[in-house]
């Protein structure tokens, strides 16, 4: 592909991914900013962590985008007694014409769409199993090696209202997310369509956007396509300074502080831990594709500012403070953005 991406290309881009929006419409009711988040992600190769109370929807658009996808889709139940074996698979003792020897079964973690449902609930043992897959694209057992099938995309969730019996994400499994999308209650509205569409004799249902036996390549064309949105230097520079901004300034591992915004009050008195470079990846790659959706193949401010705070909210580490004062890290971000946007004009 060359670096100017052909218009064609781009407006095939378009039309997939609204194509498959409209698709996940017809089972999805609402949430329209949160699928548009999750599809960026997708789009761009990254994994999303979701958040919301019981009964917002998290499980259905996994499923549903899988349906759409037309790709091969499993849901494991994250309990406290699953162990890594239960979702990377195992190897057993087979019996081949009296010969006996070990074969890998895999689990259900080979698969393309994989939801992880209320992955918190998993001991941290297992927890990492799955932290391999999402970061090298490979499940290792009993020291082999297995990979896995491109393309592979996890969605996490997570119930906020439920603690007891939990165990909190690590920090650097939190990073390996490319986004934390948080779902809220329906509107009024919405909650009459909900209601009334699933009470009634036939149900919604998709209709898949890609052949089974071509969904993989397209998809990974696609994300190919993205990596070749270009980005001007000093768009680089601002991604790195909203990443920098979400960092205190008493932090011992901030050594220099050019090119970064004005050191905010909230950051240094909330928090432990601003973003990773990963954040500032997230930044660009999820702006790369908001860029495509414009019909454009360069970045602007605008599609790093759609991008910032699903892709840094997650990343902020907050202190004992935070929590007495029950700060939300979106609105942290929220105050960067706000900084850099009051700076840039």
């Amino acid at each position: 592909m060359s670096a100017v991406t052909p218009q064609r290309a781009v407006q095939e881009f378009e039309s997939t991914f609204h194509r498959l929006r409209d698709q996940l419409g017809r089972v999805i009711v609402g949430h329209r900013e949160a699928l548009d988040q999750i599809l960026v992600a997708f789009f761009a190769g990254g994994h999303v962590l979701i958040e919301g109370v019981p009964g917002t929807g998290k499980t259905l658009i996994v499923r549903t985008l899988g349906e759409a996808l037309n790709l091969s889709f499993s849901r494991i139940q994250f309990t406290v007694d699953l162990m890594p074996a239960d979702i990377t698979g195992t190897r057993m003792v087979t019996d081949e014409n009296g010969r006996r020897a070990f074969t890998f079964m895999p689990g259900p973690l080979f698969t393309h769409v994989l939801l992880a449902d209320e992955i918190n609930r998993a001991t941290p043992k297992t927890q990492s199993a799955l932290l391999e897959a999402m970061a090298e694209l490979q499940v290792t057992v009993a020291g082999n090696t297995y990979r896995l099938d491109p393309p592979f995309f996890v969605l996490a969730t997570l119930n906020p209202i439920e603690m007891e019996g939990t165990y909190p994400l690590p920090e650097a499994q939190l990073d390996r997310f490319f986004f934390k999308v948080v779902l809220g209650y329906p509107d009024h509205a919405a909650m009459q369509q909900i209601i009334g569409s699933t009470t009634g004799p036939v149900l919604p249902s998709v209709e898949p956007v890609f052949a089974r036996d071509e969904a993989a390549a397209r998809i990974e064309e696609l994300r190919g396509l993205v990596r070749e949105v270009l980005v001007a230097p000093h768009l680089e520079e601002y991604a790195a300074a909203l990443v920098h901004a979400t960092l205190p300034s008493d932090s011992k591992f901030v050594t220099r502080h050019t090119a970064r915004l004005p050191s905010d009050e909230h950051i240094n008195r909330y928090v432990s831990f601003g973003s990773s470079p990963r954040g500032g990846q997230a930044l660009l790659l999820g702006a790369k594709v908001r860029a495509l959706l414009d019909g454009r193949v360069n970045v602007t401010y605008d599609d790093i500012d759609q991008v910032a705070i699903p892709a840094l909210n997650h990343r902020l580490v907050l202190n004992f403070a935070a929590i007495a004062d029950d700060i939300d890290p979106r609105a942290l971000v929220e105050r960067v953005l706000h900084a850099a946007q009051q700076r840039r004009h």
